[in-house]
């Protein structure tokens, strides 16, 4: 074990997020058993397919596969369509070929061999046009390099042209039902748009044969692997707890666990003789939340496509019956696509992580609600922090009562706020109003969602006590009463000072209600807070 004390050795691997990760350069994942069921199907001669969202590890996982697979037999050929979109047939067969072509000279180069002059003559007198050229080319590449088998891998495939996916599918489904000595023996096909998606006569199914591969992400054990490696070469630990916040609040994404790493163990000052604790997770926490990271990026892109996403993601967090996973619906097609949301146990839609519900909440809140200057009473002197003890903790049920105080005095006028269906208003202004206060006070707010869907939970760290704060819209008397319970064991599992459980009434004829109740040994305080879904008349 290693042990650096001063600074990074530059020696040293690294956590990457910007693109495939190499092990003499970064902390990898081995993905063992994904690698050797993936390489299995390769060896069988699947034609497979791989979809999933981008930064998801997927050229990653096809590289390492390509490793595995034995010289003597195989002969891997990895191309990408990313720039060949707006390319006329012609522009994009040719463009294949040039792509082969170096391919195939640099496996050559990497096995220290030269090709054979049979197969200089096939390179130097092909000419790819068309679907049926590139067949052609492929049966007398078999040939010449005798007893080894291809692989075709292509990468980026949703950036193929328009005009040729259909000739392009078929060529390939003709090849696998040709004969047992097919070329390409085996082709991975990876994107972000599945085959479905991509096929515009939805009258036809171009490629039937195809093996659908997923690629999850990291699991819990997963995850300390990947921070155990740098743990060996540094000699600094992580607080377990910390790996298992790492995991809850990313679901293990790849990109979202190695920039938590990133932040850790290279952008906060923390010596590396010092173990990193949960404050230091707090800090990244924060720091990842605010930055403007690729990943974040692309989300907050995807769902600001479609003002339509807002009221279903809406949807999805906040009741409990849920939504079902329906990829027929273009709306939760699309999500599922950009990697917003996934199928739960239950067949139902869930947001895929914590990170993304925060950032969904945020994307969707209004610059300015236009009641800000209603939050406190008029009485209040000392603005957010007379919610404050004088040894610094938080008086949650008076927050929570003004908050409710303050939703009364708003009345009709909540019905302004720009920009937000009404049905999400009442969890829109909570959520700007706890993070007001959270940013006055000096504490940290994120959301622990444990579902995925039916539930807001807000947790908020302030001097090292936790605070949970629960919330959903009104679905009834049992659920309301199931949802108390679940508050409770979620405030002891997390050995939280409160736990609060705020759901929104949008009856016409609403119950206001605040009850004080200990449940499983914890506090439980509990509002129904009416909601004004019109504006009265005059």
């Amino acid at each position: 074990m290693k042990l650096i004390e001063d600074g990074i050795d530059s020696k040293m691997r690294c956590f990457e997020t910007r693109g495939p990760v190499y092990p003499e350069d970064n902390y990898v994942v081995a993905r063992t058993d994904e690698l050797s069921d993936f390489v299995n199907r390769l060896e069988k001669g699947r034609y497979i397919v791989l979809f999933a969202p981008r930064q998801t590890g997927k050229t990653t996982f096809f590289r390492s596969a390509l490793d595995k697979l034995a010289a003597e037999t195989y002969f891997p050929i990895q191309i990408d369509f990313q720039a060949s979109n707006n390319l006329e047939p012609f522009e994009f067969y040719e463009g294949i070929y040039d792509d082969i072509r170096e391919e195939i000279e640099n496996v050559f180069q990497r096995r220290g061999s030269m090709p054979s002059e049979a197969l200089e003559q096939l390179l130097d007198n092909t000419k790819l046009t068309n679907h049926l050229s590139m067949r052609r080319f492929f049966r007398r590449l078999s040939d010449v390099l005798e007893n080894q088998k291809v692989v075709l891998i292509i990468d980026e495939f949703d950036g193929i042209p328009r005009t040729v996916v259909s000739d392009f599918l078929y060529t390939l489904r003709h090849i696998y039902l040709s004969r047992k000595h097919r070329s390409p023996h085996t082709v991975g096909i990876v994107g972000v748009k599945s085959i479905t998606q991509l096929n515009y006569d939805r009258s036809i199914s171009p490629f039937n044969i195809q093996d659908e591969f997923k690629l999850p992400n990291f699991t819990l054990d997963q995850v300390h692997e990947l921070l155990s490696q740098y743990t060996e070469e540094v000699g600094q630990p992580f607080d377990p707890a910390v790996i298992e916040s790492i995991h809850k609040q990313t679901a293990g994404q790849p990109v979202l666990v190695n920039r938590f790493a990133q932040i850790l163990t290279e952008e906060l000052d923390i010596a590396k003789s010092d173990p990193i604790t949960m404050q230091h997770f707090s800090k990244a926490h924060v720091q990842l939340l605010r930055e403007g990271h690729t990943n974040i990026d692309h989300l907050i892109t995807n769902i600001r496509r479609n003002r339509r996403f807002e009221s279903l993601l809406m949807k999805i967090a906040s009741y409990d019956e849920g939504t079902e996973f329906n990829l027929y619906n273009e709306l939760i097609n699309e999500l599922a696509t950009y990697g917003v949301i996934a199928e739960g146990d239950d067949g139902m839609c869930e947001i895929v992580n914590p990170i993304y519900h925060y950032c969904i909440i945020r994307a969707f809140k209004p610059i300015v609600n236009g009641l800000e200057q209603e939050y406190l009473p008029e009485d209040n002197r000392a603005g957010f922090q007379d919610y404050l003890t004088p040894d610094g903790q938080i008086q949650m049920a008076a927050l929570l009562d003004n908050f409710r105080d303050f939703i009364a005095r708003a009345g009709f006028k909540i019905l302004q706020v720009p920009d937000t269906p009404r049905e999400y208003v009442g969890q829109h202004l909570l959520f700007a109003y706890l993070e007001q206060f959270v940013q006055i006070v000096g504490g940290t707010l994120y959301l622990e969602v444990q579902t995925g869907r039916g539930r807001i939970d807000i947790l908020i760290l302030h001097h090292q006590r936790k605070y949970i704060v629960e919330t959903k819209i009104w679905g009834g008397e049992i659920r309301y009463q199931a949802g108390k319970t679940q508050l409770a064991a979620y405030v002891k599992l997390e050995k939280a000072v409160d736990g609060c459980y705020v759901v929104f009434d949008h009856r016409k004829e609403p119950e206001p209600r605040v009850e004080t109740e200990i449940l499983d040994g914890s506090t439980i305080r509990s509002y129904v807070i009416p909601v004004i879904q019109e504006r009265p008349s005059t």
